[in-house]
């Protein structure tokens, strides 16, 4: 009898891994866990117009969480990571649209709400796939089912008024007496000449902060906030359709969809939304004499499939939101800017470029 208990065993040495397969391994797996850690919990986002003024600033850097609506799967999966959509003005594409899957969301920790500055992909984009559309980033002011009117600038939902952002601004009219504005104190006061209908006339952004300042201003005789009257037509203004003699500063009411609803299909019903059906649920509606007709089939109503959100700008005369191109549908989210983690001013000297009171900034 042989006894083994304790005879030495043979150790196979794996073979050292070289520098470059060392780096190799690195870089993978830094793509991976970034890959997933952007795709599934937040990513990194900056301001590119002033849209959001003043609660939001062009060149704020800021972090979106994605838990918070729950991370939306991919939708395009083959794609070049990190990289805009399109590359070389936009002549080149990074992903391929050949293969598309299904929308779905993960739960999240809570559903969009109003107030919340969201962001997502621009729904009018309709030549790529949703998820890589450009992003747009806007303050949700009704949810799926409410009813929105705007009446002088104010937003209602479900007749109570939606509070306004802090920092929330628009334009005003501002006559001087003839003499010119100092420019380096409108620059101060973050003030942007939007026009100048006259010559001593001046249509102005104006953030709610410097109001009084500007009002003190010796050469500024009056000045009033612009508001466009209601029952002017604004065929730039969703539905874009003179049925509807709605502008930005008064509009509605307007039922914002939610999933499930059923609606009868009418004339004013198509108005308003066989345009979203279309687009973004695939189903086209027509109508031939008196008879509407869903995807060639014959219909007296129409059921959604997804809930939508209307979306606007803190800086209300200068943002391109819903009042232009209407809903925001589910499929389009992205998720909840949290925090600006830094802030660049491209007008500022060498030492004002960063501003600092900005750094690590809360968003409300």
């Amino acid at each position: 009898m042989k006894w083994n208990f304790f005879k030495k065993q043979t150790v196979v040495s794996k073979p050292k891994k070289s520098k470059a397969r060392e780096w190799a391994d690195a870089l993978l797996f830094a793509v991976v866990a970034s890959s997933i850690i952007r795709g599934l919990l937040f990513s990194a986002y900056a301001i590119p117009s002033g849209s959001m003024e003043s609660s939001l600033l062009t060149g704020d850097y800021l972090f979106v969480s994605k838990l918070n609506y729950g991370p939306r799967m991919p939708i395009t999966p083959i794609a070049i990571p990190f990289t805009e959509s399109t590359v070389f003005n936009n002549s080149i594409k990074t992903y391929w649209d050949k293969l598309q899957l299904p929308y779905y969301r993960l739960p999240g920790l809570s559903e969009v709400k109003r107030g919340d500055v969201v962001v997502f992909n621009y729904p009018p984009d309709t030549a790529k796939p949703v998820d890589m559309r450009v992003h747009y980033i806007k303050r949700c002011q009704a949810l799926p089912g409410d009813v929105l009117t705007i009446v002088n600038s104010q937003v209602y939902a479900n007749g109570v008024a939606v509070k306004n952002a802090p920092k929330a601004q628009t334009s005003y009219l501002v006559v001087t007496d003839g003499r010119p504005l100092n420019p380096e104190l409108l620059q101060q006061l973050h003030v942007e000449i939007f026009r100048q209908p006259t010559e001593d006339s001046y249509e102005m952004i104006i953030p709610n902060e410097s109001l009084q300042a500007v009002k003190k201003i010796s050469n500024v005789k009056s000045m009033e906030a612009v508001v466009e009257p209601k029952g002017l037509y604004d065929p730039g203004i969703f539905p874009h359709q003179a049925l509807y003699k709605w502008n930005q500063d008064n509009f509605g009411p307007l039922t914002v969809p939610k999933k499930g609803w059923k609606i009868r299909l009418t004339d004013s019903t198509a108005t308003l939304y066989a345009t979203t059906i279309s687009a973004y649920e695939h189903h086209h509606i027509t109508k031939k004499g008196s008879q509407y007709f869903v995807d060639q089939k014959p219909a007296t109503d129409y059921t959604f499939s997804q809930n939508y959100y209307w979306m606007m700008g803190d800086n209300r005369h200068n943002s391109e939101d819903s009042r232009v191109w209407g809903f925001v549908p589910e499929d389009h989210i992205v998720g909840k800017a949290m925090i600006t983690w830094m802030s660049i001013d491209s007008t500022g000297s060498f030492l004002d470029k960063i501003r600092w009171n900005r750094i690590l900034r809360p968003i409300h």
